[in-house]
C-alpha cells in the first residue's frame, strides 16, 4: 500500500522522543496519553502506516475512528503523505459513520435491528418531524418540542442498556419521549445519528457472530481523541478489544474533553489506560507553544502534568488586555492594535497565522463586521460558518472549487485527491469499478471545463448538482442531510447572503491568508502562532451557572483555547469582569 521507505525514514523522527518511540514500537493494547502539542497525530499516523505494512496482512485491514470529519481528513492526508490512500483495507471515520458503513448498512438485516427495508439517514427537517409528533404521543404540554431535542439526545447517549430500571425510571417522561421519537422516525423510514451508535450497540451486544465478523475485517481499531468519543464508543471498545481479540491503538488527553454535552466522559479514557492489559505511554513534550505559554496554560488547566516545551522553542508570551465597552468597541480595539502590533513585533506571521478565539459564535459576529469594515478577509469555523465545517460534502465541493480556480496548474490539490475523496464520499452509490470510472470521466470533464475562478458561484454549484451529484444524493441512504446542507448552501447563493460571490471566493475558504475566528470548541486540534481569546468574561466561561463538572469542563475548554498558541496569547475580557480564570492565570504568571 505505501513505499515502506516513507513510513520508515519518518519514524527516524520519533526515536528523539521516549514516549513517541515507545508508542510506535508497542505490540499489543496501547493506550498514548497525548498532552497539547506533544505530536500524538504524527505518532498515531507513523503508527498507523506500520501496522497496516508489518501486523496486517491484506484483505483484512485498520479501522480508525475519531471525534469529527475534520479530525479524519487530517488523519487522510496524513496517511496519503506516507503514500497511503484510504480505501476497503482503511477506514478512517466518526464513531457515527463506523457503525453505519460498518455494522449497520451490512448487517441489519441479519442482525435483526428492526429498521425498514430501504430506511435512510433523516435530514434535520425529518428529525423535527418527528420529535413534534412524538411528543403529541406522549401528551404534548405547552413547552416547544425542538426545545427537548438537545436532553433528549442527552438521555438516549447516557443510558446505552434500556432493559434496566435506570432507563425506565431516571426520567419516565423523557424515556418515553425518546421511544415515542425513534418510532416516528421508523414510521418515516428513517435513522438520525444518535441512532447509528445506539443501534450498532445494541446489535454487537445480542450477537456476538457480529463482533467475529468486525473483526475479520479490522484486526486492529485505532481511536483518536478517545476522550470526546462518548460511551457507545468505550462499549463497542470493551467489547472489540478485550472479550473479541481486537488490538487496540487510543490516543486521548483527559484535560481537552470538552464535549460533556454530547455524552463524553474523560473517566472512560482513564479507565481503559489503568488497566493491567495495556501499556499506557504519556507523551509531555510540547512541540508547539514556548516555554512561558506552557506554564501559564498549567495554570490555566490548574493541575501540573509536567508537561515541557520543546528544546529550542521560543519563550512565546502572553497579554492580558482589559477593555471597557460591549463587544463591538473590543472587536475594533483587537483589529486596530492587538493584530497590528502582533505583525509587528512579528513579522513572519501573517494575518492568515493569527487565530481570535471565543466562547459562543454570535461574539464572533462582531469580530467579523469589524474585520469586514477593514477589509481584513476572515474564515470562521464556528455555527456563523458560510457552511458546516464539519459537512464532508462541502468540503468536497471547496476542493473542487479549488482545482478550478488554479490547483489544476500548480498541483494543489491533485485530481487524484480530488477524485478519491469523492470515490469514497459517495462509494454507497458507486458499488463497482464501472461506475467508479464514469463518475470519474464525469468529474475530470466537469472540471476542466470550468476552470475559471470568475464565474457565478450559484451557476457552478447548479451545475454541479444537476451534472454530476444530484443522483448520487438522492440515492445515497446515508447522505440525505448532507444533501440538505448543499441544498440549503445552494439557497443561500441563489437569493440569499451568499448571492454576490464567485467561484475563487468560495474556494478561497481555505486560504491561509485569512483571519481565522472560531470558538473554543472548534480550535480543538488546531493551531495558531497568536491567539487572542476574546469575550473571556465571567458567565461566558464559565458560564453564571456552571458547577461541578460543568465548571471542571469550563476550565478545560479555557486551557484547551490557551494551548492553541505557538507564540502570543492574548486574553481579551471586559475590565470589570474577568473570568475566573483569567483573574488565576495573570495572578500566578506576576507572582
Amino acid at each position: 500500500m505505501s513505499s515502506p521507505n516513507l513510513y520508515l525514514r519518518a519514524a527516524e523522527d520519533l526515536r528523539a522522543n521516549e514516549g513517541q518511540w515507545n508508542a510506535y514500537n508497542s505490540t499489543g493494547h496501547c493506550v498514548v496519553l497525548a498532552g497539547p502539542g506533544s505530536g500524538k497525530t504524527k505518532t498515531l499516523t507513523l503508527k498507523l502506516a506500520r501496522m497496516l505494512a508489518e501486523d496486517v496482512d491484506e484483505p483484512r485491514g485498520i479501522a480508525c475512528i475519531t471525534y469529527n470529519n475534520e479530525c479524519a481528513r487530517e488523519l487522510e492526508d496524513r496517511l496519503l503523505g506516507l503514500g497511503i490512500e484510504a480505501s476497503r483495507r482503511v477506514f478512517i471515520g466518526t464513531v457515527h459513520s463506523f457503525s453505519l458503513t460498518q455494522i449497520i448498512l451490512p448487517y441489519a438485516k441479519v442482525a435483526q435491528m428492526g429498521l425498514p427495508d430501504g430506511f435512510q439517514v433523516a435530514t434535520r427537517t425529518e428529525r423535527a418531524t418527528a420529535l413534534d409528533r412524538a411528543y403529541r404521543r406522549i401528551g404534548g404540554g405547552p413547552q416547544n418540542p425542538q426545545d427537548l431535542d438537545f436532553p433528549m439526545g442527552t438521555y438516549r447517549r447516557s443510558i446505552l442498556n434500556r432493559d434496566t430500571t435506570q432507563w425506565r425510571e431516571s426520567s419516565p417522561r423523557m424515556a418515553a419521549l425518546v421511544e415515542a421519537f425513534e418510532a416516528e422516525l421508523r414510521s418515516l423510514e428513517r435513522i438520525d445519528f444518535d441512532d447509528m451508535p445506539l443501534l450498532a450497540v445494541r446489535a454487537l451486544r445480542q450477537h456476538n457472530w457480529l463482533q467475529r465478523a468486525v473483526l475479520a475485517k479490522y484486526p486492529i481499531l485505532a481511536v483518536d481523541e478517545y476522550q470526546d468519543l462518548g460511551r457507545a464508543l468505550h462499549r463497542m471498545v470493551m467489547g472489540f478489544c478485550f472479550s473479541t481479540g481486537m488490538r487496540l491503538f487510543a490516543v486521548g488527553d483527559v484535560d481537552q474533553s470538552i464535549y460533556g454535552f454530547t455524552g463524553a466522559n474523560p473517566e472512560l479514557l482513564r479507565q481503559v489506560a489503568d488497566r493491567d492489559d495495556v501499556e499506557t505511554v504519556p507523551l509531555r513534550l510540547n512541540y508547539r507553544s514556548g516555554s512561558r505559554i506552557v506554564t501559564a496554560s498549567t495554570y490555566a488547566l490548574g493541575e501540573d502534568r509536567g508537561y515541557q516545551a520543546a528544546d529550542g522553542q521560543p519563550e512565546g508570551d502572553v497579554y492580558f488586555h482589559p477593555r471597557s465597552g460591549g463587544y463591538d468597541q473590543q472587536a475594533r480595539y483587537v483589529l486596530d492594535t492587538i493584530l497590528p502590533a502582533i505583525q509587528e513585533r512579528q513579522p513572519d506571521i501573517g494575518i492568515g497565522d493569527i487565530a481570535i478565539i471565543y466562547p459562543a459564535a454570535w461574539i464572533g459576529n462582531a469580530l467579523a463586521t469589524a474585520a469586514t469594515a477593514r477589509s481584513v478577509p476572515v474564515l470562521r469555523t464556528d455555527g456563523n460558518s458560510i457552511y458546516p465545517r464539519n459537512s464532508r460534502l462541502m468540503r468536497w465541493v471547496e476542493l473542487c472549487a479549488e482545482w478550478c480556480c488554479g490547483g489544476w496548474r500548480i498541483g494543489v490539490p491533485l485530481f487524484s485527491r480530488v477524485a478519491n475523496e469523492g470515490l469514497r464520499f459517495f462509494s454507497e452509490e458507486l458499488p463497482n469499478e464501472n461506475s467508479q470510472m464514469e463518475f470519474q470521466r464525469q468529474l475530470v470533464k466537469f472540471l476542466w471545463d470550468r476552470r475559471d475562478g470568475t464565474v457565478d458561484l450559484r451557476d457552478w454549484l447548479e451545475s454541479l448538482h444537476t451534472q454530476l451529484v444530484s443522483g448520487l444524493l438522492t440515492g445515497a441512504r446515508s447522505l440525505q442531510d448532507e444533501r440538505e446542507t448543499f441544498l440549503t448552501f445552494l439557497g443561500r447563493c441563489t437569493d440569499g447572503d451568499c448571492s454576490h460571490m464567485v467561484l475563487s471566493e468560495f474556494a478561497g475558504q481555505s486560504d491561509g491568508d485569512h483571519l481565522k475566528l472560531t470558538t473554543l470548541h472548534s480550535s480543538k486540534g488546531r493551531e495558531f502562532a497568536a491567539v487572542v481569546m476574546f469575550g473571556i468574561d465571567e458567565g461566558r466561561i464559565p458560564r453564571t451557572d456552571d458547577t461541578g463538572r460543568k465548571l471542571v469542563e469550563a476550565r478545560r475548554l479555557f486551557y484547551v483555547g490557551f494551548t492553541r498558541a505557538q507564540r502570543e496569547v492574548h486574553i481579551v475580557y471586559s475590565a470589570p469582569n474577568p473570568s475566573q480564570f483569567v483573574t488565576e492565570v495573570e495572578e500566578r504568571l506576576a507572582g
